[in-house]
Order: structure tokens, then C-alpha cells, then sequence
């Protein structure tokens, strides 16, 4: 009987936790937080690639 009560009380306590539509920081729910910060995320990896730019001064105006 005490090891059912037990396993109740662990499977209550994994339940816990913020819910996706529970108020998150800045006013927005956790699942916005989630999103904005998955976003925000991609965006700086979209701007950290600086490779992938063309230099301006390298292009076809070189031609005199």
C-alpha cells in the first residue's frame, strides 16, 4: 500500500511543471516565450554567417 502511494505522489510531481498557456515573463504565456525564443534563436545563427555575404567592393565594378 505504501509503495502505491508513493509511485502516486512520483507521477503527480512529473506532472508539474508551467503549462504552454501559463502566464510567462514580459506578459506573454510560456509557449509565446518558447517561441519567441526559438525564433529569436534563428535569427541570430541566420546573422552569425557572415561568410555567405558578398563584398560589395569585390563586384563587377571593377571595370575601367
Amino acid at each position: 500500500m505504501r509503495s502505491i502511494f508513493t509511485a502516486m505522489i512520483l507521477a503527480g510531481l512529473v506532472a508539474c511543471g508551467p503549462a504552454p498557456n501559463d502566464p510567462g515573463p514580459g506578459g506573454v504565456t510560456v509557449g509565446e516565450a518558447k517561441a519567441l525564443d526559438e525564433a529569436a534563436k534563428m535569427l541570430d545563427e541566420r546573422n552569425a554567417a557572415p561568410d555567405n555575404v558578398e563584398n560589395i567592393n569585390t563586384g563587377a565594378a571593377d571595370t575601367e
